[in-house]
């Protein structure tokens, strides 16, 4: 079964996490993509932990393999001009999409801005995303995902209400964003199919990232009400929480979103004289009295494994689910029946895991393949890929180009 997207060529100058996870759907399912890095400026999540063996490389990143699983890699040093030349042929004679996530401006300073690409290649679909956008004050202000979580409003969100706020694992939205950003380039090769013609795509990743603070948001808008951090509760449901179990740091969600659900669990805790209690008879009553509330339901759980606790729960129709750990997660058969994890053979680090499609279709399954160590494929995909020749190579490498 061939991918979905056989026969389309991506260029990618992505780096970090959002571009790359966005690109390498693509890789996944059948495209060809080439991965643009420079010797001179590898990709930063090359850095970024874990290490294979706990020896820090390049090519050893956990972190950056996971992301650009399938693609070629490509070195070319764009501070040369014939680095940029050889960029500017690969947009305009080979490429159906080019992706980008750096500053607004960088692709223009080197030539290859969307009207310079589309004159030569009209049916180019080119992908930008940036912080805040093209266009606007803050067009050129450069950053990283937490600095971007921190302005979107997640960071204020995020954390207990006595205590400052707290930045959500990583780069949060990076990892929303490339959701959107896969369904803007689809739609956009879609129309080039019909139409012939391409377009440029510019994402503003903090207009996209408040698609997921869209309550509170609203909240504010009919309300004037501002929100704030409230730890691990919900407005809409008591109790709502992260409860310690038996064991070093384990824990066990539980959520309660109907008056049966929590008549169920005092039941199950054996203490259905709460059903009763006017403290928690209604909804109201329990966010009323939540600090009570989670003190009861946590000095149950704790004598509990983790595991128990949350069989118990679902067997009475109560949401529950351990807080799992990486270990835990790898051990998980829901995880291992849908074969979530892939191991692939990786030349410097050994056999690694790399996280599957979290979907499935029915008609084609995607092909997961290594990352490629970096400029690895530089000469297959100019001579090959290209067509350059073997003369030209020879000088574009001994001139520094292709570092």
């Amino acid at each position: 079964m061939t991918g979905i997207f056989e026969g389309i060529n991506v260029l990618d100058f992505c780096w970090v996490a959002v571009g790359p996870m966005t690109t390498r759907y693509f890789s996944d399912f059948g495209a060809t993509v080439v991965r643009v890095e420079s010797q001179n400026r590898p990709d930063v999540i090359r850095s970024g932990l874990p290490f294979a063996d706990g020896r820090a490389g390049v090519n050893r990143s956990g972190y950056w393999v996971n992301y650009n699983g399938g693609k070629l890699g490509l070195t070319l040093n764009m501070a040369h001009p014939d680095a940029r030349q050889v960029a500017f042929e690969l947009a305009t004679g080979w490429a159906d999409v080019v992706a980008e996530n750096f500053t607004p401006g960088t692709l223009e300073k080197w030539g290859l801005g969307y009207e310079e690409v589309a004159k030569a290649n009209p049916g180019v679909v080119m992908f930008s995303a940036s912080m805040m956008g093209r266009g606007g004050p803050y067009a050129s202000q450069p950053g990283f995902g937490p600095v971007l979580t921190a302005i979107s409003g997640h960071t204020h969100f995020t954390g207990w209400p006595d205590r400052i706020p707290v930045s959500p694992y990583g780069a949060y939205t990076d990892f929303v964003i490339p959701h959107l950003a896969v369904a803007a380039i689809i739609g956009a090769l879609d129309q080039r199919r019909e139409t012939g013609q391409g377009q440029h795509l510019d994402l503003s990743q903090l207009e996209a990232s408040l698609q997921f603070l869209a309550p509170a948001i609203l909240d504010y808008t009919v309300n004037g009400r501002v929100g704030g951090r409230d730890g691990n509760r919900d407005p809409a449901m008591a109790p709502h929480g992260a409860y310690p179990c038996a064991g070093n740091e384990r824990w066990c969600a539980i959520a309660c979103a109907t008056d049966e659900q929590w008549a169920s669990l005092a039941a199950l805790m054996g203490q259905a004289d709460l059903i009763g209690d006017q403290r928690f008879a209604s909804l109201r009553a329990r966010k009323s009295n939540e600090d009570a509330l989670d003190q009861i339901v946590g000095a149950w759980t704790v004598r509990r494994k983790a595991q128990e606790v949350m069989a118990l729960c679902q067997n009475e129709g109560i949401p529950a689910g351990v807080v799992e750990t990486c270990e835990d997660l790898f051990a998980d058969p829901q995880l291992r029946e849908r074969d979530h994890f892939a191991i692939i053979a990786h030349p410097e680090m050994g056999n690694y895991s790399t996280e599957a499609n979290c979907f499935r279709l029915s008609e084609t399954r995607p092909d997961y393949r290594r990352a490629p160590l970096l400029g690895e494929h530089t000469e297959y995909v100019l001579r090959q890929l290209l067509g350059m020749s073997q003369e030209r190579f020879d000088a574009l490498a001994g001139d520094r180009a292709l570092d």
